[in-house]
């Protein structure tokens, strides 16, 4: 005569036992959640339908939809399995209530941008001689938009990375300091709280600071890239510092231990030893700070101005950015009665801009994933 064994039988077994009881989950149950969550579309179509609004409409289809799944989980499976259901219910509006947001962004800067950003002559055209002329005759006649942003997207890329190679030294040599060197005191306290200031700070002080520091450096009103690199570096340092610490922590002390115990100096333990770890966070605490702040343009519009043609130094006269470029074009349109050229070339801007931090997002997570340290035989 055989017997049961296995994981079924030891769940029989403790159903069995006085004073337990399981909420077992039957595998049809996650057809009754699709039953229900098509239910609340229809509801919420319904109400549309009838003339509510369409926010409201979904919150109520949403509302209902939980008290649905507690309702049909708690007579299928118990009290304990419903509040679950519940809960993850939850979650999953919360993701998508934080994702519409998102999605509405990107469709509306896609739609309404991509048709010029992706133009030939929008990539490689300036600001330089275009008046409000072209723009009337483009939409009164449908003649080609002239104008364009080459000058802001170089202009874009200098000034970011004049800032990074100021940024990235001094927040990683600061982040070892705090992790290898001072990890207690009241010095590292101290430098920790001055990070966490800088990291709140206003990115219009930023400007300002740089503002004033070429004022008193260059003469009052100087304004060029030099000047923006700072204002940005001064928002990246904390952001650089913070995720610097955090990847050089994880990294374990057996290493550092057994480094140092081969008779290795610190300084090449550190060189060797920690940095190779940590390089795949390092990089992409990096790359998140030049994505933060690749879209500043409070502090840009005060250190830097506005440049209607192409300078490619930034120690001379000011340069122009996309973040600079999309606000100009919004709020100053070449002729104010034919908005519509001036409109496109910012949504065409803002296009650039966005694919610029898609770019570097994605290029943080390949070079996590190419440099994470290799695990198994």
């Amino acid at each position: 005569m055989s017997t049961m064994t296995g994981p079924k039988a030891r769940r029989r077994k403790l159903s069995e036992m006085p004073g337990v009881e399981l909420d077992i989950v039957r595998p049809s149950t996650g057809r009754q959640s699709l039953v229900v969550l098509g239910v609340a579309g229809v509801a919420g179509a319904a109400l549309v339908m009838l003339g509510v609004n369409i926010a409201v409409a979904m919150i109520l289809a949403y509302l209902g939809y939980l008290l649905s799944v507690y309702v049909v989980y708690r007579s299928i499976a118990g009290r304990r399995v419903a509040v679950d259901q519940v809960a993850r219910g939850l979650v999953l509006g919360a993701f998508v209530v934080a994702l519409i947001p998102l999605l509405s962004l990107l469709w509306t800067v896609v739609s309404r941008g991509a048709a010029t950003a992706f133009s030939i002559d929008f990539l490689t055209q300036t600001m330089n001689g275009v008046t409000g002329l072209e723009d009337q005759a483009t939409q009164r006649d449908g003649a080609p938009l002239i104008g364009g942003a080459y000058h802001a997207l170089l202009g874009t890329l200098i000034i970011t990375g004049i800032a990074t190679l100021i940024s990235v030294p001094i927040g990683v040599f600061t982040a070892i300091y705090l992790v290898e060197y001072q990890p207690k005191g009241r010095m590292s306290h101290l430098i920790r709280f001055l990070v966490d200031v800088m990291t709140g700070i206003p990115s219009i002080v930023a400007g300002l600071f740089a503002f004033a520091l070429w004022s008193v450096l260059f003469g009052i009103g100087t304004k060029n890239g030099m000047a923006g690199a700072i204002a940005l570096s001064v928002l990246m340092i904390s952001t650089v510092v913070r995720n610097s610490e955090e990847m050089l922590r994880i990294v374990p002390n057996e290493l550092r231990e057994a480094a140092l115990a081969l008779g290795v100096p610190k300084w090449r333990m550190i060189a060797k030893v920690v940095l190779p770890t940590a390089v795949s966070g390092l990089a992409s605490g990096v790359t998140l700070a030049i994505a933060r702040v690749i879209g500043e343009t409070a502090p840009l519009l005060v250190a830097v101005g506005y440049a209607r043609g192409l300078n490619l130094n930034p120690a001379e006269g000011p340069m122009n950015t996309l973040a600079v470029y999309t606000y100009y074009m919004f709020t100053k349109p070449l002729s104010p009665g034919f908005r519509e050229p001036s409109l496109d070339r910012a949504w065409a801007a803002a296009l650039l801009l966005v694919l610029l931090v898609v770019v570097l997002n994605l290029t943080a997570r390949l070079i996590a994933k190419f440099f994470a340290p290799k695990t198994g035989r």
